[in-house]
């Protein structure tokens, strides 16, 4: 089983037992979304600590966005409670890569496939280095936006 999961549930335990509603319905939140992920598909399985930490990703990227969204609605305590969701799933992620390292890893990657001469067209080569080493610990979009402005 997940150790990621074990954590997850204990600290869903220690939430509830602290009345501490935002962290407990976060953890509910989160481990309905992680059972969902392993019923999801022909066959039911457990997932591993690297696929929750994607599920965590995801979750905490959706409060992110609404967020957003609900500051641009002028709903300002919705938005307080999507940020303070995402705080909590943020204890559970990697530490996320500043935009120095992210540079780094582009210039690295773009050095590493020679497709500095390609120009744009070298993107998905580029790309394809970097999601395995930024997946979790770095937004997409960032990386790619990044990688734009190396290449271009």
């Amino acid at each position: 089983m997940s150790a990621l999961k074990d954590r997850l549930r204990a600290d869903l335990t220690t939430a509830i037992k602290g009345r501490d509603e935002v962290r407990s319905s976060t953890l509910r939140m989160v481990l309905s979304a992680v059972t969902n992920a392993e019923v999801a598909g022909k066959v039911a399985r457990e997932l591993s600590d690297e696929e929750v930490v994607s599920v965590l990703a995801s979750e905490a990227k959706k409060r992110r966005e609404a967020a957003v969204a609900f500051e641009d609605g002028h709903r300002p305590e919705m938005a307080a409670k999507e940020r303070a969701e995402a705080e909590v799933l943020t204890d559970y992620l990697p530490a996320q890569l500043s935009l120095e390292e992210i540079a780094d890893l582009v210039t690295s990657a773009i050095a590493q496939t020679g497709a500095a001469e390609e120009g744009m067209r070298a993107m998905g080569k580029v790309m394809g280095i970097l999601t395995p080493q930024t997946k979790g610990r770095a937004d997409g979009a960032a990386v790619a936006a990044e990688v734009r402005r190396q290449l271009g």
